[in-house]
């Protein structure tokens, strides 16, 4: 019997391109395996153990015979590429909907809706990540105070300004109202605000981000956990992503290790139900984004000791974010399912879902509560006997 299903979800953690990458310029995306050979070979045996290696070729990286877990690929059936589609997807929102119109920019339109929500006129409009931006126009914010906005190539709009330009309270504010603007007007889906404090050249990201967007149109995996009175906890961006529906309580955490932090001390006092973890662990330069990974995979066994009989552990992603690609945005990409729990199935192969809505209909299976619409589970490979 399962009685407490925790999921990590590494944002961008790809393993290569989904059949129909070439629709977003990315038939040659491959996150791990090019972080792999830029770096020269990475070092996860953790990771390994739950069977990783079987999943891509990652340099440095072995294919075990014998392991403490479970492993498997998921693809994603809805069209998109950001955190949004992943993570609704997973719990049970598929979205037909057409390519993202903002790969590369926002048009005039959605600019000067931008700029009459702040009053006065914004820069960067293009693709890009949080620090590429900050860096590259947050002496020119600091001029004259205009919000740094940006493109992950989704339906995201990222705002960046500094905390003495536009403190945080403000910047969540004028977000919030931008949302509802955006809100069945084709233009953006998600609002991310994003708080910046020092100096150009040692700029640091304040730990205030927040994420604004509309609740899912559908009923979710989170909706059918908290109505069958399991409990829901949710750490660093998930809740968000979701409007906070379906939660029981969220705690922000916007590093990764904040939020593994967090992880742990929930494993310790959570009694039952689904902890739902995001992990921003990647940053935009492949020798520190290869370090952080390393960094994780090592404290893997802090996690692995708190699991006790009745526990299922899930590592997964949310797309793909391949960083040799000139602009480091995320990407069309196969991602992982990695399982362990202390008396589950270990060395079983998941296969290729063809939908990460498999991954959701697994963890309702778990925790005995009603089937979602679609999806199929893979609950009983994780069984012994």
């Amino acid at each position: 019997m399962i009685n407490r299903v925790i999921v990590l979800v590494i944002d961008g953690l790809g393993i290569g391109a989904l059949p129909d990458a070439s629709d977003y310029g990315d038939a040659d995306a491959n996150t791990l395996g090019h972080l792999s050979e830029t770096v020269g070979g990475l070092s996860l045996p953790n990771l390994e153990t739950l069977g990783i290696g079987h999943l891509a070729k990652i340099a440095g990286v072995r294919t075990m015979t014998q392991m403490n877990g479970c492993f498997g690929r998921m693809a994603f059936a809805s069209q998109g590429i950001d955190s949004v589609t992943g993570y609704w997807e997973t719990c049970g929102v598929i979205q037909p909907r057409a390519a993202s119109p903002f790969r590369s920019q926002f048009p005039l339109a959605v600019i000067q809706q931008l700029e009459q929500a702040f009053g006065r006129k914004v820069i960067g409009n293009r693709a890009g990540s949080l620090m590429g931006l900050v860096e590259e126009h947050g002496a020119e914010h600091l001029s004259n105070g205009a919000p740094i906005i940006w493109t992950d190539g989704g339906w995201t709009c990222h705002v960046a300004a500094h905390s003495t330009m536009l403190p945080v309270v403000e910047l969540h504010q004028r977000c919030r109202e931008l949302r509802k603007v955006f809100t069945g007007s084709g233009g953006p889906q998600r609002i991310v605000a994003h708080s910046f404090t020092g100096e150009a050249g040692a700029f640091q990201i304040h730990a205030s981000r927040k994420d604004f967007i509309a609740e899912p149109p559908a009923v979710t995996m989170l909706d059918i956990l908290n109505r069958s009175g399991q409990i829901v906890m949710g750490v660093g961006k998930a809740p968000d992503l979701f409007a906070g529906r379906g939660f029981t309580r969220a705690f922000p955490a916007v590093t990764a290790a904040a939020a593994f932090e967090e992880t742990v001390k929930m494993l310790r006092k959570m009694p039952r139900g689904l902890l739902y973890v995001s992990l921003d662990l990647f940053p935009d330069e492949p020798v520190a984004a290869a370090s952080a990974l390393e960094v994780f995979d090592r404290r893997l066994p802090e996690l692995f000791e708190h699991l006790r009989v009745g526990d299922l552990l899930v590592l997964t992603g949310d797309h793909g974010r391949d960083l040799t690609h000139g602009v480091k945005t995320p990407t069309r990409e196969y991602v992982p399912i990695l399982t362990t729990g202390p008396r589950l199935a270990q060395g079983v192969n998941l296969g290729t879902r063809a939908s990460a809505v498999d991954l959701g209909q697994t963890i309702v299976e778990a925790l005995r509560a009603e089937r979602m619409p679609v999806g199929e589970s893979f609950f009983d490979a994780l069984r012994v006997g």
